[in-house]
């Protein structure tokens, strides 16, 4: 299965924004974009245009998909799926992806960044509703419980995740004791912190 595979930090850089791809070291010192606040590149100090309409949009769906750690294809899908659905396309869209299990595990605090979930999960070290699940996409439904495996609850980066976790999210519940979490229901576009604009997102694939 193709996937990015080169430095994370490049990809913030070129958002001109922090994507909080890297876990901690996004809050510290070493952050690439608080250190080098241009795009990377031979040409990333120059001087740039204004971007046009295309070049925002553009720019927005590069930026959500970086977030979640999709390819173009598979982004792609998730977007013609979302239009097939009830309601606005853009928030399902949203809705969609934050039901993933890699970025449920991330959202619950049991990893410190949606790649590092993305391999725990492709590793096998978490459950759906008691049934091993290692297929990162696979969509968590209201009411799932997401548990860590009996033989995984000793993980050290499992456990220190869960100490910076503060995961107040409405639509979540969290048992630290227990080391599992619970969907609720399916997130609303106001209840999910992502400072993104998906309007302009459904623009671009609109055209």
């Amino acid at each position: 299965m193709a996937r990015y595979i080169d430095a994370s930090c490049k990809l913030c850089r070129r958002e001109k924004e922090k994507l909080f791809l890297k876990g901690r070291r996004c809050y510290t010192e070493k952050c690439a974009v608080d250190r080098r606040q241009y795009p990377p590149g031979e040409h990333g100090e120059s001087t740039r245009r204004k971007g046009s309409e295309y070049g925002v949009q553009l720019r927005e769906k590069q930026k959500v998909r970086r977030i979640y750690g999709l390819l173009e294809r598979q982004f792609r899908n998730y977007f013609y799926k979302a239009e097939k659905e009830k309601g606005i396309t853009g928030e399902n869209l949203l809705s969609m992806l934050e039901c993933r299990l890699d970025n449920m595990v991330y959202r619950l605090g049991f990893a410190p960044s949606r790649k590092t979930a993305r391999q725990l999960v492709l590793h096998g070290h978490f459950l759906v509703s008691g049934r091993k699940v290692n297929i990162p996409s696979y969509q968590i439904k209201p009411g799932q419980v997401v548990s860590v495996r009996e033989k995984s609850r000793d993980l050290e980066i499992i456990h220190s995740a869960l100490k910076d976790a503060a995961s107040d999210l409405s639509w979540l519940r969290l048992d630290k004791a227990r080391l599992e979490g619970e969907l609720l229901e399916k997130p609303k576009r106001a209840d999910i912190p992502l400072a993104v604009q998906e309007q302009l997102i459904v623009e671009l694939y609109s055209k």
